[in-house]
């Protein structure tokens, strides 16, 4: 398979300025700067454990809280790699993982079916690890779920310490994720699936650039809606 497995997505809107973009066939490099601390050694944790080279640029209104940032980051995740799977052929498309980190072991499950669900039982016992607060996890995984067409299963199997739940939910995800995308060599550049074909959720489309440029020149021009 030749083609360039990447995507790339600018997402502007009143509350937050986001740019993304994600290499499938990396080998781990990262860029992120979110101004979310915490969220950003996450995102390095799926660029490390996934081989996914991932640039991430944000300024949001984070002086309001970290929601708006956090959702609309996953969100432009989840369509750069809808954008860069393309129409999935030739993947392996279904990735599991168990990460463990130190007491904390979670379970991972990924099915690029193109029809985003998540499941997600995680029982994370604070409210914040640093700034962050510990419901935008499941926000962020959200996002991404359903901008990208994935069917997402978080559980954890043990843990107690929330910093540990949570990074290692990212580095299970990460890896499965690696998985599931992975060219199959025996499949060659068939779809995997038996209809021949997968759903595209939050796939870019050539409507996009106009989105975009509108937005572009919304904010550059400051103008404000009634």
């Amino acid at each position: 398979m030749n083609r360039t497995r990447s995507g790339e997505i600018s997402r502007v809107t009143k509350e937050t300025d986001v740019f993304v973009q994600i290499d499938i066939d990396g080998s781990g490099k990262c860029d992120v700067s979110t101004g979310i601390g915490f969220l950003d050694h996450m995102i390095q944790q799926l660029s490390s454990h996934g081989l996914f080279d991932i640039k991430v640029s944000a300024n949001g209104d984070t002086h309001v809280d970290d929601h708006h940032t956090n959702e609309d980051i996953g969100i432009a995740i989840g369509q750069a790699l809808s954008k860069a799977l393309g129409d999935r052929s030739g993947i392996k498309r279904f990735g599991h993982f168990l990460a463990p980190l130190d007491e904390a072991l979670i379970q991972v499950v990924v099915d690029c079916s193109g029809r985003p669900h998540l499941s997600f039982d995680l029982d994370i016992p604070s409210q914040k690890v640093g700034t962050y607060d510990t419901e935008l996890v499941k926000e962020f995984f959200a996002a991404v779920s359903s901008n990208s067409g994935l069917t997402l299963h978080i559980r954890q199997i043990s843990g107690t310490n929330t910093h540990h739940i949570v990074e290692a939910s990212f580095k299970s995800f990460a890896r499965a994720l690696r998985m599931a995308t992975e060219i199959d060599p025996r499949r060659s550049s068939q779809i995997p699936s038996s209809k021949g074909v997968l759903e595209q959720a939050g796939s870019w489309n050539k409507y996009d650039w106009i989105n975009q440029f509108s937005n572009k020149l919304a904010k550059i021009l400051n103008f404000s809606e009634d």
